[in-house]
């Protein structure tokens, strides 16, 4: 591998001597082991992030600058590796939700959604029916009730959050 990133092979490539390489991946691999929740993953992050520094080694303007770019690289799959591991649990758990919506019989669902909505002050609640019962996005929300947007989604996490309360307080009750 050290051989494919020297001068004399790819014109134009600055030459990486073996001691660098060498703390460029310890320092790939501290990056991805911080970054990745599931810390096995670290080795097959770094693989990947030698395989885009290979492919963009022309994009590199400054030869000194390899060593943070190559921890950028790094650190960017990593995030993705976290976003993509996190949108399979996402998947999985709404998988297991609509199982639970299956058994449950409708209108009990319907009584008892419209039971917890109920009981939620009106700007949560109206907050909450735009964006799942109506499917308006965030800023579209935000436009509408004349607030950032970051406020909204806050209302909105907060609001599900409170709803998912009730909905255990009660099944605690009965």
């Amino acid at each position: 591998m050290t051989n494919s990133l020297r001068d004399s092979e790819h014109p134009g490539y600055p030459a990486i001597e073996e001691e660098l390489m060498t703390e460029m991946y310890r320092q790939m691999l501290r990056v991805a082991r911080h970054r990745l929740h599931q810390k096995n993953d670290a080795v097959d992050i770094v693989q990947e992030a030698w395989v885009r520094i290979l492919e963009k080694m022309d994009t590199l303007r400054e030869s000194n600058k390899i060593i943070p770019w190559a921890k950028t690289i790094a650190a960017n799959l990593a995030s993705n590796a976290n976003r993509a591991r996190r949108a399979e649990t996402v998947c999985e758990s709404c998988e297991d939700y609509a199982v639970g919506l299956y058994t449950m019989p409708e209108p009990e669902m319907f009584a008892e959604l419209s039971d917890l909505l109920g009981r939620l002050d009106p700007q949560t609640r109206t907050l909450l029916l735009y964006k799942f019962y109506y499917g308006f996005k965030d800023n579209e929300i935000a436009a509408a009730l004349d607030v950032p947007v970051g406020t909204v989604k806050a209302r909105i996490h907060r609001g599900k959050a409170r709803i998912k309360a009730q909905s255990q307080e009660d099944s605690t009750h009965t």
